[in-house]
């Protein structure tokens, strides 16, 4: 008799990640589209959470993928004050050399079957042009083009959000809400993290960049010629003497048992997705006296975005929403004092207590 602790029900169901409210497999033959859509929460509001396509080693590793990130993304729309509860979709197979519009239209019908339960958006492996040929198959599909009604590249107001992010860990640790004069280092200089150095050097902060991509680097140099500086890696920008602020804006677990006891700076403020990489990092930073404003807060302008696409995509109403991570950032640094504990876990406990409060209503 096989172990139900070994079975599939006990993986989808009574899992560590919290429990999910719905878990949906989805095939589609004709096209070779292989999907999960996980949705984690719906207290607050309609499930919202992007479209990660990617080639997973294992079936087993795509399902807990969704789940995890479904989770996660259930914690981010409630500390970013939407209705909205979490859910993500996983694709899986190699975008490269499977994505086809055939598979999208198919994957859109299965949103769509879910009747708003799940708005999906795009992820690691899909972008604006996918979502806008998933939106032939459905209302529920957000990150699309201004073309096709959408609010295109959200990357601006996740940079803004991450920048606020910065400013409140200013005001915390140094009593003042300016980046000026302060070396911050920033891993990856793509989507994101160019439109941050913008930001920076605006605020008169010192930028010190890397980026994995030579390109990449080379036009924020050419850009603001001396300016910006450039080291050959992050680990190299994690022990740059005199950084003030690391802002991860690459790939997650950025913060890790080799990073943390060798970084020099006394912020982390980053843009990437999951940069602790395992329980226990949070209090370790907490131990060397390092400020960490919890990734999922402050890079959250993205969902802040896709979210306003569903009531008609406003690029103020969005900004002024992004610019309200500053004073949770803060409300999250105050809350970890006055419990002793790290800002992530107040973080949590925050976005447990709104979800909470919901489910009672």
């Amino acid at each position: 008799m096989t172990d139900v602790t070994d079975g599939v029900l006990h993986t989808l169901f009574p899992s560590d990640q919290g429990g999910h409210e719905q878990v949906v497999l989805c095939q589609d033959r004709a096209s070779g589209l292989k999907a999960v859509i996980a949705i984690h929460s719906t207290a607050l509001g309609p499930a919202l959470g992007g479209t990660r396509f990617y080639p997973y080693a294992t079936e087993e590793e795509a399902v807990a993928d969704a789940l995890n990130l479904s989770r996660g993304m259930s914690y981010k729309n409630a500390m970013a004050g939407l209705d909205h509860g979490g859910g993500k979709a996983v694709i899986i197979g190699d975008p490269e050399t499977i994505k086809s519009e055939k598979l999208l239209l198919a994957y859109g019908r299965f949103v769509e079957s879910l009747g708003g339960r799940y708005v999906t958006a795009c992820d690691v492996g899909t972008y604006v042009a996918d979502m806008d040929v998933v939106a032939r198959e459905t209302r529920w599909a957000t990150g699309r083009s201004p073309e096709n009604g959408g609010a295109g590249d959200s990357s601006v107001l996740t940079a803004y959000g991450v920048f606020q992010g910065m400013r409140a860990s200013a005001q915390h640790l140094w009593g003042d809400p300016t980046l000026r004069g302060r070396k911050v280092g920033i891993a990856g200089v793509g989507k994101v993290g160019h439109h941050l150095v913008e930001h920076l050097l605006q605020d008169g902060a010192e930028v010190v960049i890397t980026d994995v991509r030579q390109e990449s680097v080379r036009r924020i140099l050419d850009k603001h010629p001396g300016k910006v500086t450039a080291v050959t890696d992050t680990d190299a920008l994690i022990r740059t003497e005199g950084l003030e602020v690391y802002a991860p804006c690459a790939l997650g677990g950025a913060l890790n048992d080799d990073s943390v006891p060798v970084l020099t700076a006394k912020v982390v403020c980053g843009a990437a997705n999951n940069q602790l990489a395992h329980p226990g990092v949070e209090k370790d930073l907490a131990d060397r006296g390092i400020l960490y404003a919890p990734d999922y807060v402050v890079n959250a302008g993205g969902v802040i975005q896709v979210a306003d696409e569903l009531h008609g995509f406003d690029f103020d109403r969005c900004k002024a929403k992004a610019s309200k991570i500053f004073d949770t950032t803060l409300a999250i640094f105050a809350r970890a004092k006055i419990d002793g504990i790290p800002p992530a876990a107040a973080a949590d406990r925050i976005a447990e207590q709104r979800m909470a409060e919901a489910r009672l209503h």
